[in-house]
């Protein structure tokens, strides 16, 4: 391998390691990382490897990666007495957790946004909004299990094809 193939392979991989990290930080578009990933492979090395069959399968992925992140925090609210506000509370939470409070936030910021939600839109309960808060963090860490996995399968068949 020359120095360049090295290099391509580091700047792929590295790409893909950042994919994995918006599972976490939902602020880093991991789908595009994963797409981007393929790009700079396709110019570091070749297209070819690259069928039609193969872009239209990654996009079947990328619709599986935004409907399931959509119906995980969705179903997580929903099943413990959430309502829509619950959902909006979450997502803000979710986006804003992080940044408030680094790396706790992750985790606090959904459950409190939609805890925050369901007591001011809908005057819940302290007790009841306690549960939609449990169900949306259930719901964002069912979303990055089924999220990981699929961007692993994403990454396994794009090594497959390129081997």
């Amino acid at each position: 391998m020359v120095f360049i193939d090295i290099l391509g392979w580091i700047v792929v991989s590295l790409v893909f390691i950042v994919a994995y990290v918006g599972l976490i930080y939902p602020i880093i578009p991991s789908v595009l990382f994963i797409i981007a990933g393929y790009l700079l492979y396709g110019l570091f090395f070749s297209f070819e490897q690259f069928s039609i069959l193969f872009w239209v399968i990654q996009a079947m992925f990328v619709i599986l990666l935004f409907v399931a992140d959509y119906f995980s925090n969705l179903v997580g609210v929903k099943r413990y007495g959430g309502s829509k506000a619950g959902i909006w509370g979450s997502t803000i939470g979710l986006l804003v957790g992080p940044f408030v409070i680094p790396v706790v936030g992750i985790v606090v910021g959904p459950f409190l946004g939609a805890v925050i939600a369901e007591l001011l839109v809908h005057r819940k309960s302290i007790g009841d909004a306690m549960k939609v808060g449990y169900g949306s963090l259930i719901g964002f860490l069912s979303s990055i299990v089924v999220k990981g996995a699929l961007q692993t399968i994403m990454i396994v068949y794009f090594i497959f094809q390129v081997q």
